[in-house]
């Protein structure tokens, strides 16, 4: 009886590690059929966009009239900032776009689905 019940519990071990090999076999195909239809980027491409995005935050210019604020009075009677946010964001939008635009020469793609003929 007792052979029996390692034996069952082998098994149990057995079948728990196959089943979370594939299961992580699973993870890495579902990962990989998400990324089948997406363009491709070399390590260099996304580097440098990086460095894009980083160059067009850094000279965006935020003055009072592009933020919205509220204050409060605390209190010990100080006024405190309790939020701040843009009136546009696309500020920022606008910025990094217009930076990869001059960086990189932009091509129209055809869609496969959309016929190319009237």
């Amino acid at each position: 009886m007792n052979e029996s019940k390692e034996l069952l519990e082998a098994t149990i071990k057995g079948l728990e590690e196959k089943l979370n090999s594939l299961n992580a076999d699973l993870r890495s195909k579902e990962r990989e059929l998400a990324d089948v239809n997406k363009p491709v980027m070399t390590d260099v491409m996304f580097d440098e966009i990086s460095e894009l995005v980083d160059d067009a935050v850094g000279d965006v210019c935020l003055d009072s009239n592009n933020l919205e604020y509220s204050m409060q009075i605390g209190y010990d009677n100080i006024v405190e900032l309790e939020d701040v946010s843009l009136n546009d964001p696309s500020i920022f939008s606008d910025k990094i776009m217009s930076e990869i635009d001059s960086h990189y020469k932009i091509i129209e793609t055809v869609n496969p689905t959309e016929s190319t003929s009237g």
